[in-house]
């Protein structure tokens, strides 16, 4: 079987995960802070702190931000569970609305009907590496009549003065929209490096701080390596170069904090990927482009545009003329083939806790159907080109024998 998305893990890797071991720091430390300040030189954001999840990032920030009962949080409805369930464990509303008809991220009209006095936070996510319009988005928070009716509860909401715009860029390290990088592309940005994300560091993830002129970045940044380590105003690391056992805990915080041994993994990824993993990915990108854009089943996702640059995270093909159990058949056959392929992502409706929450998929007309139709085909560096020509044959083969 071609498997759907294996982690590239080379040689240089694994002799910088040995040279960790061997250092005698494996948890939070030098590597890790390496790592943070190489993240924002790339991405072009002020600062950013490297967790151990993107959803603990997430989370992270909501708190932050203040964010509880009584609030609501905008979201895409077409997402991974974990963009909605950090909104629900901070006792808040998600406030699902429906996508665009071509590129799968949030619609911004629908964000523009869902704002209430109650609105703390946007979460728009780029699904598959593709960047949402955040010049509409970031544009919207600030109109007037937007900005009156913020409820501000607390000193950090106060500060903003209006609806907090948080990128779920999980997918999307990489990816530009007018030239700028994801991680610069609003207020604050999540990266998750998952195994099966562009870049890896096996579970771990980053929050890209952009905050404007009224925030001091590097305090947030400071606050927030506190919140993440239990509220302790003083992690090892320091301990060790002050050569002080003194610490405080000044709030009851998480443990989100990155580890060496992690950031090991993605500081190699991360000087590899410009010039060789993103090129790779882009070159499968438009192999299958190539090769599929003269079947009139074919709906092909948007990757490349005047404005946007995706990070090629996978690619999501759509069958035209199918409901969701052809759908469902035609995986099957292409699984028969040696091919795994897969689906991003279902409605959050779709699944029992959302379900028994209220939330229905008649509601949201545009994500059920690109759902329904969605295969993602695999994308990865390790991918040989004698690899993606069977995984061509077996989408088309597969298609062609069921509709």
């Amino acid at each position: 079987m071609i498997p759907f998305s294996p982690p590239m893990i080379n040689q240089e890797i694994i002799d910088e995960v040995i040279d960790t071991l061997k250092s005698g720091w494996i948890t939070t430390g030098p590597k890790a802070k390496l790592f943070e300040k190489r993240l924002s030189k790339y991405c072009g954001n002020i600062a950013t702190l490297a967790v151990n999840s993107g959803t603990s990032g997430m989370k992270l920030i909501l708190n932050w931000f203040g964010v509880g009962p009584g609030d609501e949080v905008i979201l895409p409805v077409y997402t991974y569970c974990a963009t909605a369930n950090v909104i629900l464990q901070c006792g808040a509303v998600p406030v699902m609305v429906d996508i665009n008809e071509d590129d799968f991220n949030i619609s911004i009209e629908r964000i523009r009907q869902a704002i209430t006095k109650n609105t703390k936070v946007i979460m728009p996510v780029d699904i598959a590496g593709y960047p949402c319009d955040y010049d509409k988005i970031n544009l919207l928070v600030k109109e007037n009549s937007f900005v009156k009716i913020f409820n501000p509860k607390c000193k950090t909401q106060k500060i903003l003065g209006r609806i907090l715009v948080l990128s779920d860029s999980a997918h999307s390290i990489g990816a530009t929209l007018n030239n700028k990088m994801a991680g610069s592309l609003t207020d604050i940005s999540v990266f998750s490096f998952h195994a099966v994300k562009n870049i890896t560091t096996a579970e771990g993830g980053a929050i890209c701080l952009n905050l404007p002129e009224s925030f001091n970045n590097q305090d947030i940044y400071n606050e927030l390596n506190i919140m993440a380590l239990h509220g302790q105003t003083v992690d090892a690391y320091t301990k060790s170069n002050n050569n002080s056992w003194q610490y405080d805990v000044i709030e009851p915080g998480f443990k989100y904090n990155m580890t060496d041994i992690l950031a090991s993994i993605g500081l190699v990824q991360l000087n590899q990927y410009n010039d060789d993993i993103l090129v790779r990915r882009r070159k499968i990108f438009d192999f299958y482009y190539k090769k599929l854009c003269d079947y009139r089943w074919a709906l092909l996702p948007p990757y490349m545009s005047k404005e946007k640059k995706s990070s090629c995270h996978f690619f999501a093909l759509r069958i035209i003329g199918i409901d969701e159990e052809e759908r469902n058949i035609i995986i099957r056959k292409i699984q028969g083939k040696g091919v795994n392929v897969n689906v991003h992502f279902k409605p959050l409706p779709l699944l029992t806790a959302y379900k028994n929450l209220g939330y229905k998929i008649e509601d949201f007309p545009v994500a059920y159907r690109n759902y329904s139709t969605e295969i993602s085909l695999p994308v990865y560096y390790n991918l040989l080109d004698k690899h993606l020509k069977t995984i061509i044959n077996a989408v088309v083969k597969s298609v062609e024998e069921g509709i």
